[in-house]
């Protein structure tokens, strides 16, 4: 990077912003149809590619007029072997579609910002089963050689890193650390909790940091909380211990219902927006190194401006 004003990872005064759900907002917000709830597969078609450049614009264009930096996912939430099996996608036809993933961001980011400093290509992993439940458990090992195979698509690529997202137990979170470092890229966990503050493993977002840090030998660049309300962990981020201060990034639902009832409503839960901001604000000003700010679930380019508004003032520096 030649900027240091947005270099990777980010510093305390250096904020990056990302999306919001791009899921939810495709299915919910646009009434298209998402088998699996995975958005890889617009990859393949000319209309499929655009939907999701009229997606990421917003939030690309926001980052630039903020003077902050943007992490842009490639769509590849969905885009592993098992989940690419329901959809009768070949592991071959898998690793082209995650490595032009990569190279369709990159293109996009050089059409909407004026610097390729500013915006950082993000690979995304999802976890190989179901985000909410622990339904298909592996060792890390397991979840090291299960995921490689995607890490090496993206660097083939030229992704500039890697994200585990939505990760609800730490085995799998150490093997993707431990696949992307044995790759050479540079690699950040998500944990999603419960509303007890709890993986769905029943481990403790505490005992699943310091473990993968353990056991990888602090391979994360920075840890991450997705896909749960601040309600859900707030009162678990007190003090200054070395593992809460190793989040550096929030991307929260926009829904304060638990996972299972999200998983079973038939219409989106847009939440508050402003108090959404408010709450990302006030753990700022306790957690100050919280430098990336995004949504999931439920959130879209309302939230993320909302979030600016209480985070971000028009100079680009962060309240």
């Amino acid at each position: 990077m030649t900027s240091r004003r947005f270099a990777f990872p980010p510093s305390d005064d250096a904020i990056f912003l990302t999306d919001g759900g791009l899921e939810t907002t495709l299915v919910f917000l646009e009434g298209l149809d998402l088998p699996c709830f995975a958005a890889f597969p617009l990859l393949r078609s000319e209309e499929g590619r655009a939907r999701l450049e009229r997606y990421f614009e917003p939030y690309i264009r926001t980052a630039v007029e903020r003077d902050v930096g943007f992490i842009l996912d490639t769509p590849t939430w969905r885009a592993n072997t098992d989940w690419a099996a329901k959809l009768n996608v070949s592991p071959a036809e898998l690793a082209n579609v995650n490595e032009e993933a990569v190279r369709w961001a990159a293109s996009l980011r050089d059409r909407l910002s004026d610097t390729r400093e500013r915006v950082l290509i993000n690979g995304a992993i999802g976890p190989r089963g179901d985000g909410y439940r622990v339904d298909t458990q592996m060792t890390s090992e397991e979840a090291q050689a299960y995921h490689a195979p995607q890490v090496e698509a993206f660097r083939e690529g030229g992704a500039d890193m890697v994200s585990a997202v939505t990760m609800n137990y730490a085995e799998e979170a150490i093997g993707i650390a431990r696949a992307a470092e044995a790759l050479g890229m540079p690699v950040v966990i998500s944990f999603t909790v419960e509303t007890d503050g709890r993986l769905a493993s029943g481990e403790t977002l505490r005992s699943a940091i310091e473990r993968t840090d353990r056991e990888t030998g602090h391979v994360p660049a920075y840890y991450m909380i997705n896909c749960a309300h601040p309600t859900h962990f707030d009162g678990i981020l007190s003090g200054n211990d070395e593992w809460i201060r190793r989040i550096r990034g929030l991307r929260a639902n926009a829904s304060a219902k638990s996972h299972a009832e999200l998983d079973e409503s038939t219409e989106l839960d847009p939440g508050d927006p402003v108090d959404l901001g408010r709450r990302y604000r006030a753990l700022r000003q306790r957690m100050t190194q919280l430098s990336v700010l995004g949504g999931c679930c439920g959130t879209d380019h309302r939230h993320i401006a909302a979030i600016c508004e209480a985070c971000i003032p028009s100079s680009g520096r962060a309240a």
